[in-house]
């Protein structure tokens, strides 16, 4: 089958409105969990979130045109731009360049406004922009219109997961000769008084709401639960002999991608889940030397010490190292994959392995390398990204220097 390759990444997130920004904020410590300004917090027990708050929609749409998406699509449309940008194309065929989109929830934050509109107005009062808004796949539609790509537009809603398996969806349709270029993209925002109050009430998120900066905690004995992030993540992949042809920068080839399902319980992990796409990747990338994984790692104690186990059976006395991003930009939800992935080829480019900060509690579940506080240099030559979510859903992507 057909070799794949990334040309062209992007991404924004509470700590940059660009990969570059946002890596080097990532790799000095930063965090940007902070105090929620884009709703009223009083009556939520939860008022903290990886909140972007000096993204303007008006850069990336028309004026007349934002009122016509939701923010999830505009997050989206930033990152997709900055991956296209750099993968530097003075041409293509249109054709045969498709779209693989993903997200966890979509549009919530429309439907919670028009939600209210329809039972304090009434029906009359909707939005006629309200379907199409929030629709998932429309982030993808919105995509293709913007660079004019014709080829598979997919979409991925697979929870946490969505992100990592627009990846493999990409992959495989290059793979099969669907397509010769497809630009990924992964984008959530649900900040919102339904989003956090939902996911307040399933008791997920942390409540240290005087600390935002150590509310996110991967790994550490002291967790309390996880922190809403927003944000996207992009990648152009293209087939390796197109790259070379055209003389692109390549981050890495993408050698391994697995995916599984748990059929176990809605929101609590198995083991044996995460195991098995952690394992199909690895094997299908020849089981390489892995250099570093950058975990789903949420700050829950479900996924943490779960995690830790599956990689420990997997990898046995040859664990690598280990980090998650989470504790300074929250869970991106369906967007993480895509952004995580950023993150490994940056990782990748620059030979440094981003920290997991706020770890100062050990914990005897999580007793792994987790590339606490500081940022480590390293050259990495491989790297893993882990993806899971909620209905027991998993995915698995590995990435190669070339």
């Amino acid at each position: 089958m057909k070799r794949v390759v990334v040309t062209g990444i992007g991404m924004i997130n509470s700590l940059g409105l660009d990969k570059e920004s946002s890596f080097k904020a990532i790799v000095n410590g930063e965090c940007g969990i902070k105090s929620i300004s884009s709703f009223d917090t009083t009556e939520h027990s939860v008022k903290i979130a990886g909140e972007i708050t000096d993204f303007d929609p008006n850069t990336v749409m028309n004026p007349k045109e934002v009122k016509k998406a939701d923010r999830f699509i505009h997050l989206g449309l930033k990152a997709a731009g900055e991956a296209m940008a750099d993968a530097k194309f003075e041409a293509f065929d249109s054709d045969s360049f498709g779209v693989s989109s993903a997200s966890g929830v979509g549009g919530l934050i429309v439907i919670e406004k028009n939600s209210v509109v329809a039972a304090e107005k009434g029906p009359r009062k909707i939005s006629p922009f309200f379907i199409p808004s929030a629709l998932i796949n429309m982030l993808g539609g919105m995509v293709s219109i913007e660079h004019g790509l014709k080829g598979p537009n997919l979409s991925s809603v697979t929870a946490c997961a969505a992100g990592t398996h627009a990846i493999s969806a990409a992959a495989k349709t290059i793979m099969v000769g669907s397509a010769r270029k497809m630009l990924v993209v992964g984008a959530e925002a649900t900040i919102c008084s339904a989003g956090v109050g939902g996911f307040s009430a399933m008791k997920a998120l942390s409540t240290r709401n005087d600390e935002p900066s150590k509310a996110s905690r991967p790994f550490d004995g002291d967790r309390d639960g996880f922190v809403i992030g927003e944000g996207a993540g992009a990648l152009v992949l293209e087939i390796y002999e197109d790259a070379i042809a055209r003389g692109a920068h390549i981050y890495g080839e993408l050698i391994g991608f697995g995916e599984s399902g748990d059929a176990y319980h809605i929101t609590s992990p198995s083991l044996d889940g995460p195991l098995r796409a952690m394992r199909a990747a690895y094997e299908m990338a020849g089981t390489p030397k892995i250099d570093y994984i950058n975990a789903h790692g949420t700050s829950t104690a479900a996924n943490d010490k779960n995690e830790t186990a599956a990689i420990k059976e997997l990898f046995g006395s040859n664990i690598p190292q280990i980090s998650s991003i989470k504790g300074q930009i929250g869970h991106c939800l369906g967007a993480a994959g895509a952004i995580e992935a950023v993150i490994c080829l940056m990782a990748m480019r620059d030979d440094i392995l981003p920290p997991t900060i706020n770890q100062e509690t050990p914990d005897p579940d999580c007793d792994l390398d987790y590339i606490p506080n500081v940022a480590r240099p390293c050259k990495v030559n491989v790297a893993m990204s882990n993806s899971f979510g909620f209905g027991g859903t998993n995915g698995s992507v590995i990435f190669k220097r070339i």
